[in-house]
Parts: C-alpha cells; sequence; structure tokens
C-alpha cells in the first residue's frame, strides 16, 4: 500500500523485525559472522585475498525470512562495506510473487519504507525507463511483493545514503533482461542487486545436490542450466549472467546452504545461494 507517496511495508514482523533496534542488531550480527566465517558451507572455495577484497557490482542475494535466509545474504551484503562511500544508487531486481505479468514493472512511490526509514526512489530513472525495455508501472504488483523488500534493511545497514530503483521481474527473457540492465548500469556508483531463493521444498542431500548445480552454472555464465527449478529468480539472474558474460566479468559464489542449514528441519528445505560480480 502507498500512503502519501511511501510504499508502506508488508512483512515488517514477519520476513524480519518490525522494530528498528532488533532488526539493526539482527543483521549487524549476521554480517559480523559473515566477515568471521568466510567460508561457510564445505563446497564453497576458499577465496584469494584479492578476490576477496574485490569490491562488486552485482550481487545475487536470497529473500526469505531472516532466521532462514539471512545469513547467506550477509555473506554477500557483508562484501559491500567497502562500497558504502562510493555507491549512490541501486538498482534492485526480484521475481513477481503475486502477480503474474510480462515485463518489469516499477513503483509511482517516492520512498519505500521498513522499519530503518524511508528509502528514497530514483525517481528520474524510474519515469525514464517506464515504457521502454516493456517496462510499466504497477503499484499493485509491488504492494505485497517480499522479494525487494527484504533486501531494503540490509542495504541501509551496508550502505550510505542512496537511492533505489526497485524492479518486480515478469517472464523475461535474458536478452530482455540484459538489455534492461545496459540500460541501468551506470559507473562505480550504480550497484546491481538479483534477489533469488533457489531450490524449494526437496529433502536436504537432494536440495544440496541442485544448488551446487546452480551455483556452477552461474560461475560458468550457463543461462541454458537455469529454470524455475533452479531459482524463483532465474529470470532477472539469467539477464545479469547474459550481460556479464558479454562484459567478461568475474563471479564467485561466496555462500550455499539451505534452511535445515540455519534454522529448519531437513525434510522440505529451500536453499540459497550468495555470489558476487566484480568487472575485471
Amino acid at each position: 500500500m502507498i500512503k502519501n507517496g511511501i510504499r508502506q511495508c508488508a512483512h515488517a514482523g514477519s520476513f524480519y523485525p518490525a522494530d528498528a533496534t532488533p532488526l539493526r542488531q539482527m543483521i549487524a550480527s549476521f554480517i559480523d559472522h559473515a566477515q568471521a566465517n568466510p567460508t561457510q558451507a564445505n563446497h564453497i572455495q576458499t577465496l584469494s585475498n584479492n578476490e576477496a577484497m574485490q569490491a562488486p557490482k552485482a550481487i545475487i542475494a536470497p529473500h526469505a525470512g531472516y532466521i532462514y535466509s539471512g545469513p547467506v545474504a550477509a555473506s554477500a551484503y557483508a562484501r559491500l562495506r567497502m562500497l558504502r562511500h562510493r555507491v549512490s544508487r541501486v538498482v534492485l531486481l526480484g521475481p513477481s510473487h503475486q502477480i503474474p505479468f510480462t515485463g518489469f514493472t516499477t513503483s509511482s512511490a517516492h520512498f519505500f519504507a521498513t522499519p530503518l526509514g524511508n528509502v528514497p526512489l530514483d525517481r528520474p530513472t524510474i519515469d525514464r525507463i517506464n515504457l521502454r525495455h516493456n517496462v510499466t508501472e504497477s503499484d499493485q504488483a509491488h504492494a505485497l511483493e517480499h522479494s525487494l523488500e527484504v533486501h531494503l534493511p540490509f542495504l541501509q545497514i551496508t550502505l550510505n545514503d542512496f537511492q533505489l530503483t526497485p524492479i518486480v521481474v515478469g517472464d523475461a527473457s535474458p536478452n530482455t533482461v540484459s538489455e534492461l540492465l545496459i540500460d541501468l548500469w551506470g559507473g562505480t556508483e550504480t550497484l546491481i542487486v538479483i534477489s533469488s531463493d533457489l531450490s524449494h521444498y526437496h529433502q536436504y542431500d537432494t536440495a544440496q545436490r541442485l544448488d551446487t548445480v546452480t551455483s556452477k552454472a552461474i560461475e560458468s555464465f550457463d543461462i541454458a542450466t537455469l529454470s524455475g527449478q533452479s531459482a524463483c529468480g532465474f529470470v532477472p539472474i539469467n539477464g545479469l549472467l547474459k550481460h556479464a558474460g558479454d562484459i567478461n566479468m568475474r563471479v564467485k559464489t561466496i555462500d550455499c546452504r539451505n534452511s535445515a542449514d540455519t534454522a529448519g528441519s531437513r525434510d522440505r528445505v529451500v536453499g540459497y545461494g550468495a555470489y558476487v560480480f566484480a568487472e575485471q
């Protein structure tokens, strides 16, 4: 719901704490732990010092309830602390879980609210891309969508002041997503964030196997392998992979775990991955 130009929180108190102090404490704890334990899962490669310190241009991170996916998301967000004085613009793409549509939707809001305060939207950029690249305005698509909302507190904690371009993604080809990203790419002031979980509701061992395949596909820019069975955000992921591969970026899997590794049971797990992309 938009009130006085502000999209109100839809998932505070469910996906993450509704009060600012425990929310800050939770995210800070996740990030501190991620920095102290940079390789969380056995099959994640140990990064060299140069790779670990390289500033990301884009990240892929999950969007579930914080007790489940927050530790994995923090593995990517911990690497943004080095960018807090540089990044002033965030382009955030996430899949639609509420409304099916083709293309992309933006919001008419001027701010997105979180318990930590209001995030200003980059209205000039949003107005510019509306009616281009199959981008339309739909507050309905944004009203209850969690894939974007859950990233905002992480961004508020890790970055200084920034403006947001929030885009809910429907059905689109990798080329179509890539063309939109090229238009929004910007320079070092711009960070690209793709929101996605990985496999859904498999047994623990099956999920580990599937998510390892997905991580290897992302690291090799293998668009043909990824589908809705791999990741709910496979459409924006494939678009990022298309452009990142075209410009010869580097990508690393930083973390890959599932809900049983963080806070859930092993019988029906959801997979989460954190990936960072850096320009050569």
